[in-house]
Parts: C-alpha cells; structure tokens; sequence
C-alpha cells in the first residue's frame, strides 16, 4: 500500500485533480461534458429546508438513488427500488418511510458521510436496472465494475455482487462477493467474499466461475477515457451495465484500493510496470489503449 501510494497515486495524480473525483456532483458534471454515460441526474438537494419539498421529487420517480456529493466506501448511499404500501423499498427489500428518507438527506448535507466531515448535497439519481444477466448473480443491489486506469490503460477489473451481509451494496469491505475478471474477455477468473476464497455467492448459490460480463470492450474503452476527463494517472472507474442504456460510468476513485489483487488473485506491480516502459509521450486513443491492455494482460498472459 506504501509503495501504491507514493509511486502511483502521489506521482500520478496531481492534487489539484482530486475534487474531480472526490465530488460525485462534479464528476457527474465533467462526464456529461465528454460525453460519457452517467445515470440521470434527478436533483440536488443543498440546503436543509430543500428537504421538505422532496416527496415530489420522489413521486415523480419509480425507483431513485441518493448518494452523498463527497461520500467514500458506499457510505450514505440509499437505493430505492420501488413503492410499497405508502414506504419506500430499499435495494435490501427493507421498508423505510418519508420520515426517514428525509432524516437520511439531512444527516449527508450536516457531512456525517463526507470524506472530511464537511456539508455536502445530496444527488438524486435515476434507478439503475441491471441487465438481465446478472439477475442471478447478486443479492437486491446492481453489481457494478471496478476497473483500475493507469496512465489511461485498463489494467486490472472485478465485477463486485452485493449480499446479504453487504445490504444490497457492492462493497467488498461490507462483505460483497469480488470476482476477478479477464481484462481481454471480461470472464470471471477467481472469486473472493472477505478475502476467502469462494466458489458461489453465498445467497443465490448461482456459480461464479461462468460469468461473462456484456459488453465487455466498450465498458474499457468507457473507463479508459476517465484518463482523459480528470488528468489522473491512477484511478479506480466505477461502472454497471444498464439494461436499457448498457454501460454507465457511476464514480471515479483517485486513491483506489488493493483488493481487486486479492479477487482476481495476481498483482498489479507487474503490470503497472509493463505501462510505465512505453513511451509517454505517445497519447494513442482510448481504443488503442484498449486493445493493448487486451492484448498484454489477458489471462493467458497475466
């Protein structure tokens, strides 16, 4: 971790970047500017007394996501996937009312989930449907794709499935299932739920070792092009296959955990190193960057 963080993270990433990322608003905002698929955006909310008017935004919507502006670790995140008898249905099936949506909104923009402790906004945005195939595969949440970026080349990814024990999020520290993924193929390569190995997911029992994630290439042509978007050279993208729109960039990480090692069961010094030896004052296009990372960190060459 040391050594991520001074030879990777310190040289790679200016500081002066890191709002970029570490405010979703903002990120959601320069990614609409290039043109990069994002989930719709439905409303900010910044000032407590905002908060009594969103029951109509609420009304207007089938399902919603609220996420803290500068939130970390899935931390604030609150997913409702439908309406149930006058309460709101979480992504767990759990049922919370007006009263505590409302109690949630005040404690993100008071900073409780804030990387500082600061005031942040709350985000309102559209629910995210996943594509049928991975129905299966993850316990009430959306499994969404993490993929490391180094100097704009893909080099490691995990899908991440929510469980029981994650409440519906994708994080591996909450206990979500991290599956490694062949960076040329997209297919599941090893399988991990509290850094132990593992075969099924612990609540559906479906197999981890046939998944193949869909549109495999254009989700690493969309992380690949974070690069460009936020100047920073060592980034974790956040992604997720929608069933109507297909993949969406959901949020950037410039300090990105190690973890994604330990699911797909190799290092990535390696192949940082393999990125570091090319010329860098060659800038080829995402695609290019794309299929040389296909290429050179398949699982047949690893």
């Amino acid at each position: 971790m040391n050594r991520r963080n001074v030879a990777y993270i310190s040289r790679y990433n200016p500081r002066s970047k890191y709002p970029l990322v570490d405010n979703k608003l903002k990120t959601k905002l320069l990614a609409e500017k290039f043109h990069l698929a994002t989930p719709c955006l439905r409303g900010v909310i910044e000032y407590q007394y905002e908060i009594a008017a969103f029951q109509e935004t609420a009304d207007r919507l089938d399902g919603f996501a609220i996420k803290p502006a500068k939130g970390a670790g899935g931390k604030g995140i609150l997913v409702v996937t439908h309406r149930r008898d006058g309460q709101f249905v979480k992504s767990s099936g759990r049922s919370v009312d007006i009263r505590h949506i409302r109690h949630h909104l005040s404690n993100i923009l008071a900073g409780l989930y804030s990387l500082a402790g600061t005031p942040d906004v709350a985000i309102i945005e559209d629910l995210i449907r996943s594509d049928e195939m991975f129905a299966a595969l993850s316990f009430a949440g959306v499994p969404d794709i993490r993929i490391i970026v180094f100097r704009g080349y893909p080099v490691m990814a995990m899908l991440r499935l929510s469980t029981s024990a994650s409440d519906g999020k994708a994080n591996l520290h909450k206990g979500a299932v991290g599956v490694g993924l062949d960076i040329a193929s997209g297919r599941s390569l090893h399988a991990v739920q509290y850094a132990r190995r593992i075969t099924h997911h612990p609540d559906t029992n479906t197999p981890l070792d046939t998944i193949a994630v869909p549109d495999w290439r254009d989700l690493l042509i969309l992380a690949a092009r974070s690069f460009e978007m936020t100047g920073l050279g060592y980034i974790g993208a956040d992604l997720v296959v929608d069933r109507d729109r297909g993949p969406m960039l959901l949020e950037l990480n410039a300090r990105p955990g190690l973890s994604i090692q330990i699911a797909n069961g190799a290092g990535l010094l390696p192949r940082l190193q393999t990125i570091e030896k090319l010329d860098r004052d060659l800038s080829p296009p995402a695609e290019e960057r794309v299929a040389f990372a296909m290429q050179v960190f398949g699982s047949d060459n690893p």
